[in-house]
């Protein structure tokens, strides 16, 4: 049995320069742990899988093709493959979300 405590998991690699932890990859799927602090956010980019993110703390707002909302805890918001997307933190309190993506992505994220 492997049980991961997500928040003391080492940060990873990205090029949003932000808190992001892998938590488990297999070649079917990746999830990753990722906090935005009051004022941080991913850059606009695609991703060459389907992704969907799970908010487990804080608000935030979500911009996918263009279109945003703001979401919150225990929303689950798709984000189709090679669409432009993007996660904000406009407010004050920490916005912390799970990323699953399938498959796993092998090849580079698209900064726009």
């Amino acid at each position: 049995m492997e049980i991961i405590h997500a928040p003391q998991a080492a940060d990873g690699p990205n090029p949003h320069g932000v808190s992001a932890k892998p938590l488990h990859t297999t070649e079917h799927t990746q999830v990753s742990m990722i906090t935005l602090q009051p004022g941080e956010a991913l850059k606009l980019h695609v991703t060459p899988v389907d992704a969907f993110f799970y908010v487990l703390e804080g608000h935030g707002v979500v911009e996918i093709a263009g279109e945003r909302a703001d979401v919150g805890p225990d929303d689950l918001i798709v984000s189709p493959v090679r669409v432009p997307h993007r996660l904000m933190n406009e407010g004050n309190e920490v916005f912390r979300f799970l990323v699953v993506k399938t498959p796993a992505q092998k090849d580079k994220t698209k900064i726009l």
